[in-house]
């Protein structure tokens, strides 16, 4: 009886603890949420599509941090200067990215001009970075789901190019198939800079940002 007293106890403070806010910041504009998109699972390990992963994983590894479940995914956090910057791998799949992002926002009343949200591109060639302020989906559907939660097609993405280079109705296959031992190589040098480029999203603003980073 007693065991089972503490066991509902503990599944309780769990379950509460989970809607409570995480960053201890009352200013606004000093916390920032980034998003890396991706799909849950062993299998979308390494996947072209969960480049947004990878690069949250390549943060967290950089400052020693470590992941915690909470409700809609995966999250943890560090600070930059003053500012708090909160790292979010959705759980909810891509194409539902916008319901977790959305949560995020409110419940820790982060502004839409200080989100980042890190995503694969097929229109950018392999290794290109890119970052912009505004856009369409280019039918990506978890920038789809995004676009409709928040209700807007205003703000800031960090595309990383995973290129085009499928034949005729194969995409899907080539978002979702494993980079070759040849780009993983590639793709570790350019992974190493992501870190800087979040830093100076944080400190200096996406104008900033792009300026520095865009084309290089």
């Amino acid at each position: 009886m007693l065991f089972y007293f503490y066991s509902m106890l503990n599944f309780f403070k769990k379950f509460f603890h989970s809607d409570k806010t995480i960053l201890d910041e009352s200013d606004p504009m000093k916390k920032f949420l980034i998003v890396g998109l991706g799909n849950i699972g062993i299998d979308y390990v390494n996947t072209r599509h969960n480049i947004g992963f990878k690069v949250l994983n390549h943060i967290a590894e950089k400052e020693n941090l470590t992941f915690e479940e909470r409700k809609l995914g995966k999250l943890t956090v560090y600070k930059v200067k003053g500012r708090h910057v909160l790292l979010l791998k959705p759980n909810t799949y891509m194409n539902l990215s916008g319901k977790a992002i959305k949560y995020w926002l409110d419940q820790e009343k982060i502004p839409v001009e200080n989100l980042l949200v890190i995503t694969d591109d097929l229109n950018l060639d392999f290794n290109t970075i890119r970052l912009k302020t505004k856009g369409s989906d280019g039918g990506h559907n978890g920038l789809k789901d995004i676009q409709e939660k928040l209700q807007t097609i205003k703000y800031n993405r960090f595309r990383f190019g995973i290129s085009s280079n499928f034949k005729k109705g194969k995409q899907v296959n080539y978002v979702l198939g494993k980079w070759s031992d040849e780009e993983m190589d590639i793709l570790k040098n350019r992974v190493d800079i992501t870190k800087d480029i979040i830093d100076s999203f944080v400190l200096s603003g996406i104008a900033n940002t792009m300026n520095q980073f865009n084309g290089k």
